[in-house]
């Protein structure tokens, strides 16, 4: 990274640094974990057998992606939220492809290295592809959706919409839906509510790829804001809240300690066993999917499943 675009991203980092960890109690947002090195690790972690999230939902796609094309409707353009390095997406444009003889796919990630290295990619698989990435945090600004023109096809996949509290998360599809035109449709991932012997492992695998990934937001503070975090004096803690219905991540201060930040001026003190919140991840039902989505001004209109129904994708459409 630049001297330029680092300093470009300080302020945003420091402002949600300082709001977090000055709050009691402590917590940091997940977008936080995802600069280049937490990016990495997270496409680690999609590969791991114990994370089966991503694989599900690409077992979907693969089955159904002509059908979820098809009740899209004709002539769009897809727009992806929070799009990675899009693997998964693979398998729609190329079904898209077929339907159509070009297309417009706009990635939306706060990653630049990630959503870059993408596009790349996906230029040399895709030639009649038109690629227009754009690097920002889709969740603070939706203005992107407007820009393009026709009927759209907003990607929302992975159960990204997890991390969000349930009144965020409405917000959020409020936001979304104010910005797409009638007939614009919305193709949705979650995460279904299932036996916490198959969830808490995809949260603290046997690798320890989750462990390294939730301290990458320690490692980021003291890399961008010189933070003084010793990453030994923290445990990495995944648990199940059945009354939320969430996996809850956190990190465990192991001794009393305080950590200066230097760029923020201020120190964090910690007691032996203070948790720091760092992500939930809400596991849904049919039920709160559809209050979820009426909430946020979508109609549902079909739902795919993988077999075992752990996993679901919903097509709901802008009214």
């Amino acid at each position: 990274m630049s001297a330029l675009s680092q300093r470009a991203v300080i302020p945003a980092i420091a402002a949600d640094v300082r709001a977090g960890l000055g709050s009691d109690p402590k917590w940091l947002c997940p977008k936080l974990f995802y600069d280049s090195q937490g990016s990495a690790l997270f496409e680690e972690i999609t590969r791991l057998p114990e994370y089966y999230l991503t694989r599900t939902e690409q077992q979907i796609l693969d089955a159904h992606a002509e059908e979820m094309l098809e009740q899209a409707g004709e002539g769009i353009s897809l727009v992806e939220l929070g799009a990675g390095s899009a693997q998964k997406t693979s398998i729609l444009i190329r079904a898209l492809l077929r339907r159509q003889p070009s297309a417009v796919y706009c990635p939306i990630d706060v990653s630049a290295v990630a959503i870059h290295a993408a596009a790349k990619r996906l230029r040399a698989l895709f030639p009649r592809l038109s690629i227009q990435p754009i690097v920002g945090d889709y969740a603070e600004d939706m203005a992107a959706l407007r820009s393009i023109p026709g009927r759209k096809l907003v990607l929302y996949i992975g159960s990204s919409i997890g991390n969000f509290e349930p009144e965020e998360a409405v917000a959020l599809l409020g936001r979304m839906r104010a910005r797409m035109a009638p007939g614009d449709a919305l193709l949705l991932g979650t995460d279904l509510r299932k036996d916490p012997a198959v969830l808490l492992p995809a949260y603290d695998d046997a690798q320890g790829v989750t462990i390294r990934f939730n301290k990458n937001v320690l490692a980021r503070i003291n890399r961008e804001l010189d933070g003084r975090f010793d990453l030994e004096r923290f445990r990495h803690v995944a648990r199940w809240n059945p009354d939320q219905s969430r996996i809850e991540i956190y990190l465990e201060s192991l001794v009393e300690q305080v950590v200066p930040i230097h760029v923020l001026r201020m120190e964090v003190r910690f007691a032996a066993g203070e948790l720091l919140h760092t992500e939930n991840s809400y596991k849904f039902t049919d039920e709160s999917v559809n209050r979820l989505l009426n909430s946020g001004g979508f109609t549902l209109e079909r739902t795919w499943k993988d077999a075992r129904e752990w996993f679901a994708v919903h097509l709901a459409r802008v009214g």
